[in-house]
Parts: C-alpha cells; structure tokens; sequence
C-alpha cells in the first residue's frame, strides 16, 4: 500500500481589529466534496505553487479570494495540519492524486476597510470566484461552520491561535 499524498496547502486567518475571524460561503456547493449541507463556510485556504514560499502562497491566496492586499503577519502556526477528504471524495477531487491537505496556517490582522473586500471580483477579475458571502465569525465558533471532515484542523488553528484578539 502506497503512503498517502497530501496537496501542499495554505490557510488564512484573517482577523479584524475587533479579533473577528473572515469566513466565505463556497459558491459552488455542489461540488464533491461539499458532502455536508450548512457547512460550507471556511476561511481562505489554497494551494502552495511549485517553489513558492508559504507566507507567499498565503498572501497569494487571500488577494486571489477576497482581493485583500491589507494584512500583516501575526503568527505561523507552529505545525503543518491535514485533513483526509472522505475517501468517495478523494477518488473525484484533484484526480485523485491526493488523500487530502498538508497546510500551514498562518493569522493575518486585516488593517484595511471591509470595502477592500470583494470576493464577487477578486484580485481584480484576475481569478474565479470562491465565496458568494462573507463576514465576521467568532474564532470559538469556526469549528462548527466548516464541513465535518475538515472540524480537526480548525479546531488546531482554534488553539494555535486563540491567544490572538482585538489589535
């Protein structure tokens, strides 16, 4: 039996000066893995490119879903977190050359306005969109709006950066 691969992979905690958590509403929530309806809230998260560092892939990602471009860097988790995607899921999704996500996680202070914001043409049109909305979220209760087989990891990020509030 061969090890398991897992797609390199980011993930955003975006937070506002009130210490609330950006979360999007997938927009296609009839793609394969969106396996559990009224869960379909996340942070931004995405792939690391070949030879792209990961705080680079991470700012990458969030100008990509949600055109920010205002954020600093406020902590590095301190470990790589995956997740499998249920195995129906991983036979489908990425051609099945993956199990699941490898990602490092990163907390960002958005130091911006909300109108910077548009996840219906981010990064100026330049990439599809992922969220049909958005809004500010509890960090204590990100663990419930995200699809079941992914809950582990954001209950690590949770505790990897739970210290973090208002700022």
């Amino acid at each position: 039996m061969k090890p398991p691969v897992y797609r390199p992979c980011v993930g955003v905690m975006l937070l506002n000066r009130q210490g609330l958590v950006f979360i999007g509403r997938r927009r296609n929530r009839k793609l394969v893995e969106h396996v559990a309806p009224g869960h379909e809230w996340q942070m931004p998260q995405g792939g690391i490119d070949e030879g792209e560092e990961p705080l680079a892939a991470c700012l990458r990602e969030l100008h990509e879903e949600t055109n920010v471009r205002s954020a600093t860097l406020i902590a590095e988790a301190p470990d790589w977190y995956h997740y499998d995607l249920p195995r129906d899921v991983a036979r489908k999704s990425w051609k099945g050359r993956y199990q699941g996500q490898r990602q490092k996680w990163f907390a960002l202070r958005f130091t911006g306005d909300d109108a910077e914001i548009d996840i219906d043409t981010p990064a100026g049109g330049a990439h599809k969109a992922e969220f049909d909305a958005w809004r500010w979220e509890r960090m204590d209760r990100l663990a419930d709006l995200i699809i079941p087989f992914k809950r582990p990891v954001y209950e690590q990020v949770v505790r990897a950066f739970g210290g973090i509030g208002p700022g």
